[in-house]
């Protein structure tokens, strides 16, 4: 069914897309589910930020960051698009680590980025992710070494580093919990693989979007993991579409967003819902609760 579907919606979308989706089997193994050019070399956009996030906690786990230690948010490195920190007007926080990795993964905050790289440099970014055995990941250096762009990755490289970040192999437990905590939270992106599903739903989703464009047309990616009932991961996918149409559609309403909405149900339906007790690396998240002040 996840094979047909997303045939049948990469058809309607139209532009060129380039996939990967396993789901774990009997064994705790992910089975590969879809390929679709899996090993193609292709610009990430924002879906980049999952390795960036990677490479900053890399560091915290080695003791050479701590997420509570702070940062001055001067109005020079503030930059427009997605996020929250331009929205401000006026600045001079200091933030912590902690905080901007949260805006940059939760609302895709493009300043979060250039914060990323005063702790961690853009040749230092390449190297950790090359040390993790990621051979096509990278981000772009630029002439400043604490700034880049976010750079290249492939569907299959992207679907191992969820893979292994569900699995808390990807960095210390407490380290991928704290990212899985943000990419799980509900207050992230519906628009694409949570779209049709209840609050209940789609806090078992951790996902990441990115959308931008080139001189062939649009790209819309996203990326993520869903959990089973028992907290354990059920599958990864890694979607990645660009030469797309509708250049300057980013809402629910662009076909390759609509194709994830169609997916993203899809393969949540064809998650097992019995708990399997042998399953390792559990992930439950924080319940939610409104809050109505006080």
């Amino acid at each position: 069914m996840i094979r047909a579907t997303y045939r049948q919606q990469k058809a309607q979308a139209g532009g060129v897309w380039h996939s990967h989706i396993s789901m774990l089997d009997s064994a705790n193994t992910p089975r590969t589910v879809l390929e679709d050019g899996a090993d193609h070399v292709i610009h990430g956009y924002s879906v980049q930020k999952l390795a960036v996030a990677t490479a900053v906690m890399d560091k915290v786990d080695r003791g050479e960051l701590r997420l509570d230690q702070k940062l001055d948010l001067t109005a020079d490195i503030i930059l427009g698009g997605s996020g929250i920190y331009h929205l401000q007007t006026v600045w001079g926080d200091d933030i912590t680590i902690a905080n901007f990795l949260t805006a940059m993964l939760l609302v895709s905050d493009n300043t979060a980025v250039r914060m990323c790289g005063r702790v961690v440099p853009a040749l230092e970014i390449n190297e950790i992710l090359a040390a993790k055995g990621f051979a096509q990941t990278r981000v772009e250096p630029v002439a400043n070494p604490n700034r880049f762009f976010l750079g290249v990755t492939t569907p299959r490289e992207m679907h191992d580093l969820l893979w292994r970040l569900a699995r808390k192999t990807l960095l210390s437990p407490k380290s991928c919990d704290f990212l899985l905590g943000i990419t799980r939270w509900l207050n992230g992106y519906h628009d694409g693989i949570r779209r049709n599903m209840s609050s209940d739903e789609r806090s078992r989703v951790a996902t990441k979007y990115g959308a931008d464009f080139d001189e062939r047309g649009a790209a819309r990616h996203e990326a993520g993991i869903m959990f089973g009932t028992d907290g354990a991961p059920a599958l990864v996918y890694s979607l990645f579409a660009d030469a797309l149409g509708d250049l300057d559609n980013y809402g629910a309403t662009h076909p390759a967003v609509q194709a994830h909405a169609v997916l993203g149900r899809t393969m949540f339906d064809a998650i097992s819902q019995a708990a399997d007790p042998t399953a390792p690396a559990r992930h439950r998240p924080i319940p939610f609760k409104p809050v109505d002040g006080g």
